[in-house]
């Protein structure tokens, strides 16, 4: 694993911080045994070196009636532009792949015609040749739950 240059007390603070920023600072040194200047200076610096991005709610998208989910495999002509695709508001998150597929957008919605649209209009965009979309079911293990392995 490239470190960029973590010592234990980073990796610690990035496993506790991965599972939940709930709490304070002082909250969050606490539970590992720190003085709240040090987990604030450490923080900053793992948002300094681009490790720690921001802080969000884990929200259950089907919880919220986006009942149809979806990844769909775009596969590209050139002049495809891979930002327009995650301009859709539907579109949780946009991939860059190697495979048959140039790339796959992972899309939610809360009816079927809501979904089939999204669908085509991906289709329709200048530069997509095809799409292939699967239907998620469920998420046994939500991406935004991992933790990294930091041993």
């Amino acid at each position: 694993m490239a470190d960029k240059g973590l010592d234990e007390l980073d990796k610690r603070i990035i496993e506790l911080m991965s599972r939940s920023s709930a709490g304070s600072s002082r909250q969050l040194a606490k539970m590992l045994d720190i003085h709240p200047t040090t987990f604030m200076q450490r923080v900053k610096n793992l948002e300094s070196k681009g490790v720690i991005n921001g802080y969000r709610a884990s929200v259950d998208y089907m919880a919220l009636g986006f009942d149809y989910m979806g990844l769909v495999n775009i596969y590209a002509d050139h002049g495809l532009s891979v930002s327009r695709i995650a301009e859709i508001p539907q579109v949780i998150s946009v991939f860059e792949v190697t495979g048959d597929s140039d790339c796959v957008a992972w899309i939610a919605c809360t009816d079927r015609d809501e979904f089939s649209e999204v669908v085509k209009q991906i289709n329709s965009m200048e530069g997509v040749r095809k799409t292939n979309t699967s239907v998620i079911l469920g998420i046994p293990k939500d991406p935004f739950d991992y933790v990294p392995p930091l041993v």
